[in-house]
Parts: C-alpha cells; sequence; structure tokens
C-alpha cells in the first residue's frame, strides 16, 4: 500500500506484536497515550535526534513510523526511505491504532488515550 506521493504504507491490523514502532507525535501527545514499547523521538527533533533512531531500530527489520493520523508519520517515512531504511508509515496512525483495540498507555503504564 502507499500514501500520498508512493509512501509505503502498512495497516495497523498488519502490525504484530514486537513490531518496531516509532513514534513521532510530540510530548504532550505521547504523555497522554502512545504504544507500549515504541521508540519517541518527535518530528520536530527528528533531524537532531536521528542517531537515536538508528541506534535502537533492528539492523535488518523494518522501521515502523506512526502519528496520530498519518500525516507527520508520511513525510518522517519518506525521509527514512531516502536515508536507506527500510521504513513504512503506519495508515491512520495512533487514531485507528486505539480505535482498533491496541493498547494506549501512559509512561506509567495506566490506561491512555490519543490527542
Amino acid at each position: 500500500m502507499s500514501f500520498g506521493s508512493g509512501v509505503p504504507t502498512v495497516e495497523v491490523t498488519d502490525l504484530k506484536d514486537g513490531d518496531f514502532l516509532l513514534d513521532v507525535r510530540e510530548d504532550e501527545e505521547w504523555q497522554a497515550g502512545h504504544a507500549e514499547g515504541a521508540l519517541h523521538i518527535p518530528m520536530s527533533e527528528f533531524v537532531a535526534r536521528y542517531g537515536e533512531l538508528t541506534e535502537a531500530a533492528p539492523q535488518d527489520g523494518r522501521v515502523n513510523v506512526i502519528c496520530r493520523a498519518g500525516g507527520r508519520s508520511a513525510q518522517v517515512t519518506n525521509y527514512l526511505v531516502q536515508q536507506g531504511i527500510d521504513a513504512v508509515n503506519v495508515g491512520g496512525g495512533m487514531q485507528v491504532w486505539e480505535a482498533a483495540g491496541r493498547p494506549v498507555v501512559t509512561d506509567e503504564g495506566a490506561p491512555g488515550f490519543v490527542a
């Protein structure tokens, strides 16, 4: 699947437990609720913190990029693909994640919500 101008996209329902997830929402969105185990690098800080992704991402695995609805994550996915990284945009973002019944938690592990 693709998003916009050919950005590779994956559906929330196609993700498996343990798949690497990069959340590019801003801090206040992350604090309200996020997918457990996701790496958080806000889009506004992404280029400066790019090294954190390359250290954390699986060497031979895919980077699944998520935001609230899919727009910001599509931009980051496009950037990563240009860098030669196997990356896909998570279609519909955290809104679809939550609607699909996937867990949304706070940093403390309590139930969260998508802001």
